[in-house]
């Protein structure tokens, strides 16, 4: 159980505060609603450019990190496609010091040509790295748009393409932070060896000035319903030939979305899963294979993805997964099998709850969600799925028209040279 305090500024600021006196620590979180399904279909990447312009400095603020170092602390961002989010540590006496930096750059945020340029390199050259020039890193480059046709879940939080990020301009980047960036569209976590009054007290102070505005009203196209299986072939120089395939499935807030989650792990997390014992153990068909879920806000994914050993075709590895699959359209789970997972879920739970920050990160995204409560719910959820409920899960999202599969075929750097 993570107990916590919440309360609002005038300005919209949703403020939590998760007092923890066992630890001389705190920890800062703001999570701004804003991901990449925010973008414009022609400026994509926008949300992770910002959490790299983020720490290129403030008005009154030059260098972000210097000011925290000194003090003892440290930071950092991720993006996706739901949520950018910063978050920083340093000993509670110095608490403030966070409040003054994170405050300062939602209300100050430096727009200098230099500062854009620099971060645009940044991540121009991490879109090269990380999904251009690395094995398998283009997968999900061509697997979201396979699998999404109308929502923005379609692209990576790094773009669409780089030119996106090349030809960004300062109106744009701009009008973006504008739209995003502002009280009414955060959520403030402190957690650690903190007083809800000194929280209310350095809340007001350094945040209760800064303007607010009327909340950004989401209004993304959904994604019709897939009614036949998709197919795609890519070739790339990769050490072995890959296997990638999606299923549609409910949102995070679904009541469902625990039974499919728990049917995931079932198929695929890790060595005692259905999917390695068969086709890894017994078959030798994959040299590795695994099942997981995007876990998104909006409708998300089913991911089954392996890498195959070599001398076995696509085909016969598409074949045998298909095989598993199959059988929990007509076949209830096991209970010790489900007792399994979920008692994998609880200790996940549980081991999560340790670490400070991961608790501050779980009551962010839980109030984003509507219900801070929601980070204390997720136990019960878990242990109130059935067998019944997993089959109904399967017999939802694991159809052969909600598939869509990708061959990522591994070829000889001088064939594809050739190519």
């Amino acid at each position: 159980m993570i107990h916590f305090t919440e309360f609002t500024l005038a300005n919209g600021l949703r403020c939590i505060v998760h007092e923890d006196f066992s630890t001389p620590m705190a920890v800062l979180n703001v999570m701004y609603d804003v991901g990449s399904r925010d973008e414009d279909a022609t400026h994509t990447g926008f949300a992770h450019l910002f959490e790299h312009l983020m720490f290129s400095g403030s008005v009154n603020i030059p260098s972000y990190d210097e000011p925290l170092q000194r003090v003892g602390g440290e930071n950092n961002a991720f993006t996706s496609s739901d949520v950018t989010n910063y978050y920083l540590s340093l000993p509670a006496a110095n608490l403030e010091t966070g409040f003054w930096l994170e405050s300062d750059r939602m209300l100050n945020l430096a727009f200098s040509e230099n500062g854009l340029e620099v971060q645009r390199k940044v991540v121009v050259e991490e879109f090269k790295q990380s999904y251009l020039n690395q094995p398998y890193g283009d997968v999900w480059l061509q697997l979201k748009p396979l699998a999404y046709r109308t929502h923005p879940y379609q692209w990576n939080t790094i773009g669409k393409e780089i030119s996106h990020i090349e030809n960004a301009v300062m109106d744009d980047v701009r009008g973006f932070f504008q739209k995003h960036y502002a009280p009414q569209n955060a959520v403030l976590v402190v957690a650690g060896a903190v007083s809800e009054a000194e929280v209310r007290r350095l809340a007001e102070k350094w945040f209760g000035p800064i303007p607010g505005g009327a909340p950004y009203q989401r209004l993304l196209p959904a994604e019709p319903i897939q009614t036949e299986p998709r197919h795609l072939t890519a070739t790339a120089s990769v050490p072995l030939s890959a296997l990638y395939k999606t299923y549609h499935m409910p949102a995070r807030a679904d009541e469902r979305y625990h039974a499919v989650d728990l049917l995931s792990d079932v198929l695929g997390r890790g060595k005692s899963a259905r999917l390695h014992q068969r086709l890894v153990k017994e078959q030798a068909l994959f040299n590795n294979i695994s099942a997981s879920l995007t876990g998104s806000l909006d409708p998300g994914l089913l991911v089954i993805s392996g890498k195959l050993n070599e001398g076995v075709s696509l085909e016969e590895a598409d074949a045998a997964v298909e095989a598993v699959v199959a059988e929990f359209l007509t076949h209830d789970v096991d209970a010790q099998e489900l007792n399994k997972v979920k008692n994998q879920a609880e200790s996940s739970l549980v081991f999560g709850e340790i670490d400070l920050l991961n608790r501050a990160l779980n009551l962010a995204y839980s109030k984003l969600q509507g219900d801070t409560n929601l980070v204390n719910d997720e136990s019960r959820r878990i242990q109130a799925v059935t067998a019944a409920d997993v089959r109904a899960a399967a017999q939802l999202v694991l159809r052969p028209e909600n598939c869509s599969t990708l061959y990522y075929q591994a070829v000889p750097a001088t064939a594809e040279i050739a190519a």
